[in-house]
């Protein structure tokens, strides 16, 4: 089994900072993508960004220059740095994951999510 666990999320002001972290546990052989999505009320969950095994990022336009994605390889963990937020970026975020389990299975994986709100 596989546990994808979000973890800092929260009330920021606009032009603060928050950071997200997100630990996969479990029964886990390999980890290929990893990537934040994030859904606000009322709209379509959306890619926010997405990091390679070797570290190879990209981001939605709305992010770039905001948001930075890292993680680390050896703790199955992928962080995302929010910068300058503004209230559009109240959703719910979400990581996601494409690994292989030891047993061979392959597929992708969401955690719970965690409400991030910027309002003063």
């Amino acid at each position: 089994q596989v546990q994808l666990l979000e973890s800092g999320g929260g009330l920021v002001q606009p032009g603060g900072s928050l950071r997200l972290s997100c630990a996969a546990s479990g029964t886990i052989f390999s980890i290929g993508v990893m990537a934040w999505y994030r859904q606000a009320p009322g709209k379509e969950r959306e890619l926010v960004a997405t990091i390679t095994s070797v570290g190879d990022t990209n981001y939605a336009d709305s992010v770039k220059g905001r948001f930075t994605i890292s993680r680390d390889n050896a703790k199955n963990t992928v962080y995302v740095q929010m910068h300058s937020l503004i209230s559009e970026d109240t959703a719910v975020y979400y990581c996601n994951a494409y690994l292989r389990t030891i047993g061979g299975y392959r597929n992708n994986y969401w955690g719970q999510g965690t409400q991030v709100t910027v309002s003063s």
